[in-house]
């Protein structure tokens, strides 16, 4: 039932934006009606292609190359309702302009062309983007920490559909080079059925570390069965941290990692985050949290000097950032909570739904926390 609510409610949304841009954006363009038509025929095909991706993820044998063609409508609609969005605003700016009338016909049409090709232009820069994954590296100065240590973080690969075992093979490389103190991955790191990931997630066990790789879970793995993923992951030699916490680097020079369920676990009533076990019997270090949603910082105290999340993508498709930023308190990159905690969030390794990012590449983040002079 819940379930079909949501294909519902998933479908009636792109059907809504459908309508929008084509009564707001093409009936409105000054070119020839069989131009209006091909553009009419596009939205259709569009929205076949989203019907497509959504059956193509319970058939995890569909082919990359169609899968690839499948994942790409939803972010196309995206991209063209934006557009659609200011160039109806421009539209009607544009009529309300005290000019004359041939000086107002030029700037629409050059408002016409220049959408159509903002919307072309937009959609190709963010399925190159999505290409690449990027290194960034951040220093993290961390107070009472006896010496540095190398954190190498992955987030949100979403293993499944073009996230696959060539892609993970390519990530661990990388990783790898860069010779991690430890590695972590702060959730969503499974986005199919467990019994389909297994070939693909065991990859992960040739990550090379001084202290190993840890791991929590995100809103993602409750949807496909939370417990056999842990059970899994564990399985593969890497902990996952399930509101508790361990000591890492030698005794006294180095710092306790913590880290908990994500927030969606409220909403199950199942393996819900618990802050206060997860901070239960620490040492006398500095101590960093993994947390996947980077608004669980509202419930983390004093006890916590640095806290890593993922979840957000950084927006994945840059004008999407604009509806994140209305849930979660940070979207990227290191900030200042306040006096005592630091957040970093990452902007996800792979990508969710289309290949397709503008302004929010992948990410494998390589973070030296040292000693606060």
């Amino acid at each position: 039932m819940k379930i079909t609510l949501f294909i519902t409610a998933f479908l009636g949304i792109f059907i809504l934006l459908n309508m929008y841009i084509s009564k707001r954006f093409i009936a409105k363009l000054d070119v020839t009606n069989s131009t209006k038509h091909y553009l009419h025929i596009f939205l259709i095909i569009n929205f076949i292609g989203i019907i497509g991706y959504m059956l193509g993820r319970y058939y995890p044998h569909t082919p990359n190359w169609l899968y690839f063609i499948l994942s790409l409508p939803i972010g196309l609609l995206f991209l063209l309702f934006c557009t659609a969005v200011i160039y109806d605003i421009s539209r009607v700016i544009l009529s309300k302009t005290p000019i004359s009338q041939p000086r107002r016909d030029f700037f629409k049409k050059s408002l016409d062309v220049s959408s159509l090709l903002l919307a072309t232009s937009l959609s190709a820069r963010s399925i190159y983007e999505a290409k690449f994954v990027k290194l960034e590296r951040v220093n993290v100065k961390i107070k009472d920490l006896k010496q540095p240590y190398k954190i190498v973080q992955l987030s949100d690969i979403h293993i499944g559909g073009l996230i696959d075992k060539e892609f993970i093979q390519s990530i661990v490389q990388r990783v790898n080079e860069l010779q991690p103190d430890i590695v972590v991955i702060t959730g969503d790191l499974i986005d199919i059925d467990i019994s389909l990931a297994h070939d693909t997630l065991s990859e992960l066990q040739n990550l090379q570390s001084s202290y190993g790789t840890y791991f929590v879970v995100g809103n993602h793995e409750y949807f496909h069965g939370v417990k056999n993923i842990i059970h899994a992951v564990n399985a593969l030699g890497i902990r996952v941290l399930e509101n508790e916490n361990i000591y890492i680097g030698e005794e006294e020079k180095g710092f306790n990692l913590a880290g908990v369920y994500d927030v969606m676990g409220y909403r199950t009533k199942t393996y819900e985050p618990d802050i206060n076990a997860a901070l239960n019997n620490l040492k006398k270090s500095p101590t960093i949290l993994l947390a996947h949603q980077p608004r669980y910082i509202q419930e983390v105290n004093d006890s916590v000097d640095l806290m890593l999340s993922g979840h957000t993508h950084g927006g994945q498709l840059y004008p999407f950032r604009f509806l994140v930023k209305l849930q979660q308190p940070y979207i990227d990159g290191l900030h200042q909570h306040n006096e005592e905690l630091q957040i970093y969030v990452n902007k996800g390794t792979g990508f969710w739904g289309p290949p397709m990012r503008l302004g929010a590449s992948s990410e494998i983040t390589e973070i030296i926390i040292e000693p606060k002079v």
